[in-house]
């Protein structure tokens, strides 16, 4: 009997030093600065913050490109556009996420 209250209070300790169930975690209404990162696009020097993950036909209307659109669902590649050197669909794109480079964050990642 001895042998089985040590051994389960023994588990019943790995247990609870194991799992979360009684750490303390950030409530979601607190936030760091960092966790709010937005992508910054550039087109003939006009700068616009965007979220990661934006369709970039929206982003392209509020930068002022106005790429040709033919099928508006990726199969032609007539509103195929460079965004920081990448080639992207512009009717199926979504904005890339924020660069790592600091000069990047500042300067944003051109279209063409």
């Amino acid at each position: 009997m001895f042998k089985i209250s040590i051994i389960s209070s023994l588990l019943l300790l790995v247990v609870i030093t194991t799992t979360d169930a009684f750490t303390v975690s950030t409530p979601f209404a607190v936030r760091s600065s960092s966790e709010l990162q937005m992508t910054v696009l550039t087109y003939n020097g006009k700068k616009q913050n965007f979220k990661p993950g934006t369709p970039l036909k929206a982003a392209c209307a509020k930068l002022g490109v106005k790429p040709k659109y033919s099928c508006k669902k990726g199969d032609c590649g007539s509103c195929t556009l460079t965004v920081a050197g990448s080639r992207v669909k512009a009717c199926i794109g979504k904005v890339p996420p924020e660069p790592r480079l600091k000069s990047l964050q500042e300067k944003g990642l051109a279209i063409k």
